[in-house]
Parts: structure tokens; sequence; C-alpha cells
């Protein structure tokens, strides 16, 4: 409850000071036009409040999930864009407190020491540029999926495996997903390439497996030549959920293999297959989660996945956490050519033009979206076909990926 009243402590410090630069603007305005914008402006900030207390006493719980994923982004939003207009009045109120203090010690000029309307104007625009862009985000670019086409070297490449193509998708988190019918533009994209095979890395809901059940119908149409193979992800275990018991928990589980099944989708929990193409083995690996940052689950065992893997003429590895190239498999596993992860999200936040990238994913992660390489060894990371938490996506589009193997020296 203490963490309740830091958190409604703040919401109402924001909202109160934001006011300083909403009430300067209007100064110059009607009193009916002043009236108007401060009931708007308190309006929004009760309906903030409401939402939070019918979170706490579990009224929202019978809402719909859209209902309750736009509602929790709409406060987020609105918070968020109070952030910049209080950094605004607080370098005004800066420079209010030196000019006061000038005048004080020199008081023959009086300096003005009121509040600056450029920077309280400064201050809203500030404050609508966050309102704005995460607004189109969510309302746009949710669905927004973009293709993306990378040739892989790999060294030693067999002919038999010149050009195997690999659809990558990732981090479908359904628990999120509010629409069918954008999805099913996104299966059209998949099966279009018309992948040698169709791998998803991990993260197929967020928490419950009966999230998944309004789109089995829409995913199962996936196809890839060879199948589709796929690996759980963090928020597949439910390890972020409060279980009355163990037994929920493990019944839980038990239904999220059983939507692969359903998918027809080939699940690899620390395993392996050997594909055998024109003559050629690609061996495919597997493994449950692996991070090695601490906050993540350590449940793969890539040893027991890769044992076997000896005579492959090249090696894939299905790891969901980016963090585990660098920490498990370039130094354990020379031998494994690519490994296509997922996880970051790219933060569904960022900067991609040509020539320069940006995301706040970059400060945690090291490789946190598109393709790496070290040495002989590459990875890949989907940028994710979902979303979670803020329910859009500014920047980093959803991404359906189509990664063609090549030999080292070829060209495609």
């Amino acid at each position: 409850m203490s963490r309740l009243f830091i958190l409604i402590a703040i919401m109402l410090a924001l909202d109160a000071y934001a006011f300083l630069a909403l009430r300067s603007w209007l100064s110059t305005h009607s009193p009916s036009t002043r009236r108007a914008g401060y009931v708007l402006y308190w309006s929004l900030s009760a309906l903030s409040f409401t939402f939070l207390l019918l979170n706490v006493f579990e009224v929202t719980e019978s809402w719909s999930d859209g209902l309750k994923i736009y509602s929790r982004a709409a406060v987020f939003i609105l918070y968020l864009g109070k952030l910049p207009v209080v950094l605004f009045l607080l370098i005004d109120d800066l420079r209010r407190g030196t000019t006061w203090l000038v005048n004080k010690v020199s008081p023959v000029t009086e300096r003005d020491s009121s509040r600056s309307r450029f920077l309280s104007k400064t201050a809203l625009v500030a404050g609508g540029v966050p309102l704005v862009t995460l607004t189109y985000g969510m309302v746009r670019n949710a669905y927004r999926y973009r293709r993306f086409s990378v040739d892989v070297p790999i060294a030693n490449l067999p002919a038999g495996l010149e050009g195997f193509r690999i659809v990558q998708i990732s981090d479908m988190h359904s628990g999120s997903w509010t629409r069918s019918e954008p999805l099913k533009e996104a299966v059209r994209m998949i099966n279009e390439e018309e992948g040698d095979i169709v791998v998803f890395t991990g993260d197929i809901v967020n928490n419950r497996a009966n999230e998944m059940d309004p789109y089995i119908n829409i995913f199962r149409e996936v196809r890839g030549k060879h199948g589709v193979y796929s690996i759980l992800g963090n928020h597949d275990y439910g390890d972020y959920v409060p279980w009355n018991n163990d037994e929920e928990r493990e019944n839980n589980m038990q239904r999220v293999y059983a939507i692969h099944e359903q998918l027809g989708w080939d699940l690899l929990r620390d395993e392996h297959r050997k594909l055998k193409i024109n003559g050629s083995t690609l061996g495919l690996i597997g493994i449950e989660n692996w991070s090695a940052i601490m906050r993540f689950p350590k449940y793969g065992d890539l040893p027991v996945a890769a044992a076997g893997t000896e005579d492959c003429d090249c090696k894939v590895l299905l790891s969901h956490d980016p963090t585990s190239w660098d920490a498990l498999i370039r130094p354990d596993y020379p031998d494994i050519d690519l490994t296509l992860s997922g996880h970051t999200h790219g933060f569904q936040f960022g900067i991609e033009i040509p020539g320069f990238r940006w995301s706040p994913s970059q400060y945690i992660y090291e490789q946190w979206a598109g393709l790496y390489r070290k040495g002989t060894q590459s990875l890949y990371v989907n940028r994710g076909l979902g979303f979670l938490g803020y329910p859009g996506r500014v920047g980093i589009l959803p991404e359906v990926t189509v990664l063609t193997l090549r030999g080292l020296g070829s060209r495609g």
C-alpha cells in the first residue's frame, strides 16, 4: 500500500507542476477558454486516478483485455508527457531563482523574475511530443509488419545448403493482442516467402496459455517446406504470475506445450533436429531460455541440445535471449554458425534510418536488433511480431525476417 501512496504522490506532483505551464500559456486567453482548459486538464488526471484505484480494488478484472491494455497505455502516455513539461519548468524556476537572488544582491536594476511564457509554451510543446508519437505508435504501428531480408555468410557452407531460406518470427506476446485481422496479414507475409523452414524464437504468450486461444486457428496456417520449429521464451514459463499452487503452474506449462502441438510447430526443448537438404545436413538446435542477465532464467542446457550434431554441415541455434551468444555460445560452441534470437523487441522504440540506429535497448543489450557477426559466427536478433506493456511501436516496427544462407564469398 505504501507504494501506491508514493505513486499517487508522484502523479499529483507532476499534475500540479505541469499545470503551471498550462496556466501560464492560457493566461492571455479569455476566461471561458481558461476554464475549459483547466477542466479538461484536471478531468484527465481524475480519470487516471480513478483507473488506478479501480486496478487496486480489482474492478478492472472484469474488463475486456483491450480496454485494460489501452487504458493503462493512455495513463502511461499522459504522465510521460508531463515529464518534459516539468523539466522545462524546473529550468525556468532555476532562472527565476537566479534572477531573484541577483535582484536581492544588486537591487539598482530590477530584473523580471516572473515565469517565462516562452519556456511555458516550450514545455507544453515538449510534453506534446511523447503524447503525439506514442499515440501514433499505438494507433498506426502496433500491427504494421515490416519485412527484413538478410544474407548470412556461412563458412564452409556446402552447395546443398546454398540459398537455404529461414523465415523467423519471434515474441508474439499473444496476451497483448486485441485484433485478429492484422495477424492474418502477418501469416500471409510469412507464407508468401515460401521459406525452407519457419522458426519461432520464443514468448508465444505473456504469462498464461489461454492468451493464445483466440489465435491458434490463424497461426496454424504458417507453413515451411521442411517444417515449422519453435522454442520457449522467458514469458512462456509463467514465472511472472502468482499461481495458487505448483499444480496450477504446471498445468499452464503443459498447455503452453500443447499450443505448439496444436499449431503443428515442432517445439525444441534442449533438442535438435537433423534436416537432410540436397545431400547436406542442417543441424537445427533449440534450447530453453538461457540469459546472462540475472533477472531472466537460465533453463537451457546447450550441451544436451547440441549432443549428436557433430556431423552436421551447418548448425543453426534457436536461443530466445541474445545475451546467450557472447556468454555461452561463442565461448564454448564455435561450430554453431548462426544463432537466432528475439527477446529485446528493439525496446519497441527507437530510430532506424540508413546509416544510423538508436534505441534505449542498446544500453542493456549489446546485440538488440538485426544481424551481428564475430569471427565466423553470426547472430540475428528479431524485433518481434507482437508487443508487451506499451501496445505500440515507435520507430522499431514488428518484424518478419527472411534469412538466406550464403557460403563465404558467394553472392545472393
